[in-house]
């Protein structure tokens, strides 16, 4: 099963709806509570950090016959400048909007690697793309 959502920047009243669309549909097909709630974590915070620092983007669903789940957050521009530093809990570049909206506490990337079970983020400036996997039995 596949499924693909776009994500707009700077659409901060649309924030979560990608996550819980997911949410449910993996409720729907049976998945267990504690892997949804991983699941649900790592798609908000993915989906979130499109919205505040990209120009806009994809979130893909894939579910594998095996019922692995991968999703695939791809963004355009800019790219996380020092992604090191973007993997240190607090470190923030949200802008004062995002902030406004009570985004922007430096958690989403730690966040997103301690609740997968594969993680992987490759950045440019032309965009960044985080794959994420999940297993039954990890």
């Amino acid at each position: 099963m596949k499924m693909e959502f776009q994500v707009a920047r700077d659409d901060y009243l649309s924030a979560g709806k990608v996550s819980s669309q997911i949410k449910q549909t993996l409720k729907q097909i049976g998945y267990p509570n504690e892997l949804l709630r991983r699941m649900a974590v790592a798609c908000y915070e993915a989906e979130i950090n499109m919205i505040i620092h990209s120009y806009g983007g994809t979130i893909r669903l894939l579910i594998e016959e095996d019922g692995r789940i991968q999703m695939i957050f791809s963004d355009t521009g800019p790219g996380i400048a020092d992604l090191e530093q973007a993997m240190t809990p607090g470190f923030s570049t949200a802008s004062e909007k995002a902030r406004e909206f009570g985004f922007g506490a430096g958690m989403g990337l730690p966040n997103i690697q301690r609740v997968s079970d594969h993680f992987d983020i490759l950045t440019s400036h032309e965009g960044t793309t985080l794959t994420l996997g999940f297993e039954l039995d990890p």
